[in-house]
C-alpha cells in the first residue's frame, strides 16, 4: 500500500497517478477544510482513501510513503524510518515512474529566482523548437508530466523536494544561489545548503553561480573532477566578464565562453540587457543560469535571445504598479526572505521600503546594513516587524521608520499612506517584505494584490493621478 503524506497539489497528483496504476493508496492530511474535503471526494471516486487528522504512525500495510513537503522531524516520518519503511518525495517518485525514452530533465534550484529562471529556460527551449514543459515547484507536479507530451522538462526544485530525491539524474542542473531560508524546516544553514547541492550529485552538466559563495562551494567537487575525466561538466555564470568555461557579462551583453568551440579564445553573444524584463541585476543572473542550462542541451544562441524576448514575468516580482506624484510604487511581494529582498533593494537608488511578515528564523542585519545607503524611509508591518525595526536602529539609525500595527489585510492602505508621506519625487516605494506572508495573507500573491489595490486607491485620490 502507498501512503501519501499531504493532500496539496503534489499529494493529489501522486494519489491520482498511483491509483491509475492500480495501487492501493491512502492519503493522510492534517488540515481539514472545505477545499480538502472536495479534493478528498474526487479521490474517493478513484478508489483512494483519505484520512484526516494528525497521523503519528504509518497505516498498517504501508510499503512506501510519498511525502509532499512534510518536515523530516514529523512524527509520521520518524515512525516510518524506525519501522524501515522507505520515504520518498513526489519528485523522486516521478523519476522512478519514467518510461523508456523519457524526456530528459533540465533542473534548477536556489533560494531565489527559481520560477523566473525556469520560465526563461522553458521559453528558450520553445524558441529552439522543443516541446518543453515547466514543472515542479513552478506549479505543475512532475509526476503529472513524466508521461506527458514534452520532449524535455524544465524542472524547478525546492529544498523540500530535493530532500527526498536520492536518485534523480538531470541532464543538466543549476544552483542559482543559496542564502538562509527555511532554517526552521532544515534545522541549519549547512543542512539546507547540503540538500540544495544534491541536485548536482548525478547531473550530467553542473551549472553554478560563480558569484555566490555557497553555490560555488557546492559545485567545487565537480569542477575539480571535471579536469580528471569525470562525466560531469562544470559551468559557472557570473555578472562579471566570464572566464573560459563560464557565461557572463561584457558591457551590456550576455556572452558564452563555455559552450563554444574554443572557450579560451572565443565567445558567443547570447543576448543584451535590453532583452531582459524586468531588468535588474538578479534577473540578469537568472537569464544566465537559464541560458547555461539551455546551451548544455544544445540550444542555439539565437533561441536564447528569442526566449528572453518571449518570456513574460510572473506577477509580484519587481512589478511596477503605478507612479503617483513622481514616486514609483513597485510590488516584489515574492521577496519572502532577506536574500530576495536584498536583490530587489539593489535595483533602485532611493527607496521607501515596505517590509515585514514571518522571517522564518532568518537574520536581517546584513540585509539592512547593505541597503542602508539607499533607504529614505521604512514602513513595517506583520509579525516580525520589530526584528526589522531593531536592525534598522543598529545599521540605519537616521532612516525614519513607521510601524503599522494590526493583522487585518486592511492594514495595507495605512502602509501605503505612510510610505507616500515618507517618499519624495524620484523615490521608489518598494514592497520587498523579506518575510513570508501567512501571518496576514493567504500567500504572497494576496499580499502583493493588497499593496497594488492600496496604491491604486492612493492614485485615485491624488490630484496628479497615476501614470
Amino acid at each position: 500500500m502507498i501512503c501519501v503524506a499531504g493532500l496539496g497539489v503534489s499529494g493529489t497528483a501522486v494519489a491520482r497517478a498511483m491509483a491509475g496504476r492500480g495501487e492501493k493508496v491512502v492519503v493522510l492530511e492534517g488540515r481539514d477544510g472545505e477545499r480538502a474535503r472536495a479534493v478528498a471526494g474526487e479521490l474517493t471516486a478513484l478508489g483512494v482513501e483519505v484520512r484526516f487528522g494528525e497521523p503519528a504512525e504509518p497505516p498498517e500495510g504501508t510499503s512506501l510513503i510519498v511525502t509532499t513537503g512534510w518536515p523530516p522531524h514529523h512524527p509520521l516520518l520518524a515512525a516510518a524510518a524506525a519501522a524501515g519503511i522507505e520515504v520518498i518525495g513526489e519528485v523522486e517518485l516521478a523519476w522512478r515512474l519514467r518510461g523508456e525514452g523519457a524526456a530528459p530533465w533540465l533542473a534548477l534550484t536556489g533560494t531565489n529566482g527559481k520560477t523566473t529562471a525556469v520560465r526563461m529556460l522553458t521559453a528558450m527551449l520553445l524558441a529552439a523548437g522543443h516541446r518543453a514543459l515547466a514543472v515542479g515547484n513552478v506549479g505543475t507536479p512532475v509526476v503529472e508530466a513524466v508521461a506527458g507530451p514534452g520532449d524535455v522538462l524544465a524542472v524547478e526544485l525546492s529544498s523540500f523536494q530535493l530532500h527526498r530525491s536520492p536518485s534523480i539524474a538531470p541532464y543538466a542542473a543549476a544552483v542559482l544561489n543559496v542564502a538562509p531560508d527555511h532554517l526552521d524546516w532544515h534545522g541549519s544553514m549547512e543542512e539546507y545548503a547540503r540538500v540544495k547541492g544534491e541536485i548536482f550529485a548525478r547531473a550530467g552538466t553542473v551549472v553554478y553561480n560563480a558569484d555566490d559563495e555557497w553555490a560555488a562551494r557546492l559545485a567545487a567537487p565537480y569542477e575539480s573532477a571535471a579536469g580528471h575525466g569525470a562525466t560531469a561538466r562544470s559551468v559557472g555564470f557570473t555578472l562579471k566578464v566570464p572566464r573560459p568555461g563560464q557565461l557572463g557579462v561584457v558591457e551590456d551583453l550576455l556572452v558564452d565562453r563555455a559552450f563554444v568551440a574554443d572557450p579560451v579564445s572565443s565567445a558567443e553573444e547570447l543576448a543584451s540587457f535590453a532583452d531582459i524584463r524586468p531588468f535588474a541585476p538578479h534577473n540578469v543572473a537568472n537569464a544566465l543560469a537559464a541560458a547555461a542550462l539551455a546551451r548544455a542541451y544544445g540550444v542555439p544562441a539565437a533561441a536564447v535571445r528569442e526566449g528572453l524576448l518571449a518570456f513574460v514575468p510572473d506577477p509580484h516580482r519587481i512589478a511596477h504598479v503605478a507612479r503617483v506624484a513622481e514616486v514609483d510604487y513597485v510590488d516584489d511581494s515574492k521577496a519572502t526572505n532577506p536574500h530576495a529582498a536584498a536583490a530587489s533593494l539593489a535595483a533602485y537608488p532611493s527607496i521607501v521600503w515596505v517590509a515585514g511578515g514571518q522571517l522564518k528564523g532568518a537574520d536581517v542585519g546584513e540585509l539592512v546594513r547593505r541597503a542602508a545607503p539607499r533607504l529614505r524611509g521604512a514602513v513595517l508591518l506583520g509579525a516580525d516587524r520589530e526584528r526589522i525595526r531593531e536592525a534598522l536602529a543598529r545599521h540605519a539609525g537616521n532612516v525614519p521608520v513607521v510601524e503599522v500595527a494590526g493583522q487585518d489585510t486592511g492594514v495595507m492602505d495605512r502602509v501605503v499612506t505612510e510610505a507616500a508621506r515618507l517618499a519624495a519625487p524620484g523615490d521608489t516605494v518598494l514592497l520587498a517584505p523579506a518575510g513570508a506572508s501567512l501571518d496576514m495573507f493567504a500567500g504572497y500573491p494576496a499580499r502583493g494584490e493588497a499593496f497594488a489595490r492600496a496604491v491604486h486607491r492612493l492614485a485615485e485620490g491624488h490630484d496628479g493621478g497615476a501614470a
